[in-house]
């Protein structure tokens, strides 16, 4: 007989705890803040500069943090509280939050202000982004990590959904609208967070040495199913990232203002939120690898059809598919990467994650707005989505553990 769900582990039942509760509602307005923030600062930059290489150095500032400092980043959630990390970084982007009001509200036309205020953004997220995937684990029972995963991803899906939506409608009253936006939501956050209990984590008792901040890049390497993976969406997205260049489109090939670039961003977030919420209700079954290669195959022929669009119309129904395929794969990496990792082992492991998602949407970013520059927008979003799907073969080929994968959460005796 083939074995469904637990009882407990589907649906909402992560809601059950209540510290997951609150983590869910921080994440969900954190992510709304920063979604409003990044699409009013593309729409900032690309008006000021009007070039796309301009877009690509904003993600790549965002990006470089992620890279120099990961290695720190993860040994800290390892070490102290992860919830204390989450509120320093939220301080920091509340910060910068007021700082582009002052930005906005002077009427400064400068462009490098934005960058330093990039890089300081990128650096806040470099802390927050290991100790929130590590710190998840703490707050709900082991058989309800793979729903807690789904409905925190539904959480970033539904703020990336309303965020660029809401972000280019309050655009439409000035830049200050939506900075002053982003710092009041980034404050109800940390109120939130103040409220968050977690359980105690397990501190290794070790010595700091340059072992123990390199133990998670070990640890993934040693592992093919974590490390092919994690490298699958790197490549994947990194070549069909298309999101930077989503001004572009908006702008100059479809003539529409910044409630055009909103729809553009809200399509992929609408289509992973609906897949989220499928797969929380719905927990994937058998053949989970196998799974994630077909979804990324998707998202590379969705990136080519978005690519080609002639008129926005066109564009939002490939946006919509792209985004739900690309939540597939993220599930499924997230919870290979959290239930296959011991609890002292999160934070750095996380944290080498987080740099390949970060590779992927922000170096993706820096890496379309180059070629864009170089042969065009629309060849250079179709050469994209052709090599994810080169990557996908490829990877078949060389990660057959990850292939074979079945289940997302194995038993000790089906992973010996």
């Amino acid at each position: 007989m083939k074995a469904g769900p637990r009882p407990g582990t589907g649906g909402w039942a992560a809601f059950a705890d209540r510290n997951f509760a609150l983590f869910w509602s921080a994440r969900f307005l954190g992510g709304l803040g920063w979604q409003m923030q990044t699409v009013a600062m593309g729409w900032l930059v690309y008006s000021l500069s009007h070039r796309p290489f301009a877009l690509g150095i904003i993600g790549l500032m965002g990006f470089l943090p992620s890279v120099a400092l990961a290695l720190v980043t993860g040994h800290l959630a390892d070490v102290i509280d992860r919830r204390k990390i989450l509120l320093a970084s939220y301080g920091v982007m509340t910060g910068c939050a007021l700082a582009l009001i002052s930005f906005t509200a002077l009427g400064i036309a400068i462009i490098w202000p934005l960058y330093v205020l990039a890089l300081l953004i990128g650096s806040a997220r470099a802390f927050a982004n290991p100790a929130s995937q590590a710190l998840l684990a703490n707050l709900v029972q082991p058989g309800r990590l793979g729903n807690a995963i789904a409905l925190s991803s539904s959480a970033w899906q539904l703020a990336s959904v309303a965020g660029p939506a809401l972000g280019g409608l309050l655009y439409a009253f000035g830049g200050t609208m939506v900075f002053g936006a982003v710092a009041a939501l980034f404050l109800v956050c940390l109120l939130l967070l103040v409220f968050l209990r977690t359980p105690r984590q397990q501190v290794p008792r070790s010595q700091t040495t340059w072992k123990t901040l390199v133990a998670g890049i070990h640890y993934i390497w040693a592992r093919p199913v974590i490390f092919g993976a994690i490298s699958l969406d790197l490549f994947a997205v990194l070549f069909g990232g298309a999101t930077a260049l989503l001004p572009i489109y908006a702008r100059d090939l479809y003539h529409a203002g910044p409630w055009g670039l909103g729809l553009l961003r809200s399509m992929p977030a609408l289509g992973a939120l609906l897949m989220a919420g499928i797969i929380a209700h719905r927990p994937l079954g058998r053949r989970t690898g196998l799974r994630m290669f077909q979804a990324v195959a998707v998202f590379g022929l969705a990136t080519i059809g978005f690519g080609l669009s002639p008129s926005l119309a066109f564009a939002l129904p490939f946006l919509f598919v792209l985004g739900a395929s690309d939540m597939v794969s993220v599930v499924i990496r997230q919870t290979l990467v959290q239930a296959d990792t011991p609890d002292a082992m999160r934070g750095r492991v996380a944290a080498v994650n987080s740099v390949f998602i970060g590779a992927s949407n922000e170096l993706g970013e820096f890496e379309s707005g180059t070629v864009a520059a170089l042969i065009g927008t629309v060849p250079s979003v179709v050469a994209g989505g052709l090599g994810t799907l080169l990557v996908v073969g490829l990877w078949m080929l060389w990660f057959p553990e990850l292939r074979r994968r079945d289940r997302l959460v194995e038993t000790a005796e089906a992973r010996a």
